[in-house]
């Protein structure tokens, strides 16, 4: 219809999804933006690299989500800035005009400035990096069944793997690799599995800091239990593909480093005509707007929303989900004539966290809005509330069907079945 106003969304992930589906069902015109044609759960990236999940169970296409809403089109393209004066996003397929724009790019891997990290290390933000990463997991323990008899510290250095960051990622990672190291030992009979070792390297006294002092060390002790080697305040300086350099001046000889230290906005959010932190994420006003716009909005791990907070809000899908609600909300108010100023303010409801460690091992930590209190959780219920909530936010009812049965099924019976090399063989 000619009166619909075109509202364009920058991003398929958690938070662009929700809203575009909102605003679907409302009288406007919707773009969906986004390099992908598909919308990618990522939390569950590990267990793709981890050999647990193939890529077309975290992964759903975009298009399917709107087939049935003729005002919603998507738009594959890499967006590359915002021209506010002229009121178009910028791509390399050229400009889209917009009426009011929300940008919810999500994140990409912040290596804080250290470029040999950022060379040599494996990232897991992405599904083609989880697929290279699994490739790769696979490839070393290949090529160490070949120096059974070779140089022993080569063949140390391809079974040593050294993961960075002590948040729920890097937790998640250390145990799901514990657990295919496992089902290797029963297929690898030529390497000597005492020579395999597991580190994860935290800089901060802590791991998990979304979770109360018991829960984490109750996740430090069960990864020690599995066998991870978990070393606090211990950072990382260089690595040249071959050695890590620790800031104490340690040398780690390894193959493998998985950098998931941090995340920052991607590139482009510094073109889009805001103020932007450190991390690159654009500051947001209270209703979301971003600073000094009356049209454009920003939402999830690209938005900087710090009203009434001691810090910025994580960068986890609850909040870009909820920023998504309100500003669906917003845009209908400032449709229907309202200003900036009467817009409504964000909250945040805080649903509390958890992280699995591996098989029937979990830790969590959230309010109980019935009950009044925070239920503190850990082991198998943690870890059966943790596969609820994540079966309950996959995309599409094929891959809850087969995710719920792979994880029964490596539950009971440790199965690893996507351990295929998809990288060259050298």
């Amino acid at each position: 219809m000619a009166d619909q106003k075109h509202v364009v969304i920058v991003g398929a992930g958690f938070g662009g999804i929700r809203l575009a589906k909102d605003l679907a069902k409302e009288n406007v015109r919707i773009t969906l933006v986004d390099r992908h044609n598909y919308h990618l759960f990522q939390p569950l990236l590990y267990q793709v690299s981890t050999a647990v999940l193939s890529a077309t169970e975290i992964a759903y296409p975009t298009r399917e989500f709107f087939k049935n809403h003729k005002n919603v089109e998507f738009f594959l393209a890499k967006a590359e800035g915002v021209d506010q004066d002229r009121r178009v996003l910028l791509t390399n397929h050229g400009e889209l005009p917009y009426d009011y724009l929300v940008l919810a790019a999500g994140a990409t891997t912040n290596f804080f400035g250290n470029e040999s990290v950022e060379r040599n290390a494996y990232a897991m933000k992405t599904l083609q990096e989880a697929i290279a990463l699994r490739s790769h997991i696979v490839h070393e323990f290949e090529r160490a069944s070949k120096l059974v008899d070779g140089d022993a510290a080569e063949r140390r250095r391809h079974l040593t793997f050294v993961i960075v960051g002590g948040g729920a990622t890097g937790i998640e990672m250390a145990g799901a690799m514990m657990e295919l190291i496992a089902v290797f030992k029963k297929e690898f009979h030529s390497i000597d599995f005492k020579e395999v070792s597991v580190i994860l390297l935290e800089a901060m006294g802590s791991v998990l800091p979304m979770v109360p002092p018991d829960l984490q060390q109750k996740t430090i002790d069960v990864l020690r239990k599995k066998g991870v080697d978990v070393r606090l305040n211990t950072a990382v300086t260089a690595y040249d593909g071959n050695d890590l350099t620790l800031k104490d001046g340690e040398i780690i000889a390894t193959k493998t480093v998985i950098w998931a230290a941090g995340v920052r906005a991607q590139d482009f959010i510094r073109n889009c005509g805001g103020e932007v932190d450190r991390a690159g994420r654009l500051i947001v006003e209270e209703n979301l707007l971003v600073r000094g716009s009356d049209c454009v909005f920003a939402i999830g791990d690209c938005a900087n929303f710090q009203h009434g907070t001691e810090r910025p809000l994580a960068t986890v899908a609850p909040v870009a989900t909820q920023e998504a609600v309100q500003v669906k909300k917003n845009i209908m108010k400032l449709i229907g004539g309202a200003k900036s100023e009467e817009l409504g303010k964000f909250v945040y409801n805080d649903l509390g966290a958890m992280a699995t460690i591996g098989r029937g091992e979990a830790v969590m930590n959230g309010p109980v809005p019935v009950l009044g209190f925070n239920l503190k959780a850990s082991g198998l219920f943690a870890w059966t509330a943790w596969m609820f909530v994540h079966l309950m936010r996959l995309a599409g009812k094929y891959a809850d069907i087969t995710v719920c049965l792979k994880w029964v099924w490596n539950f009971f019976f440790g199965t690893r079945l996507a351990r295929i090399i998809l990288s060259k063989m050298e």
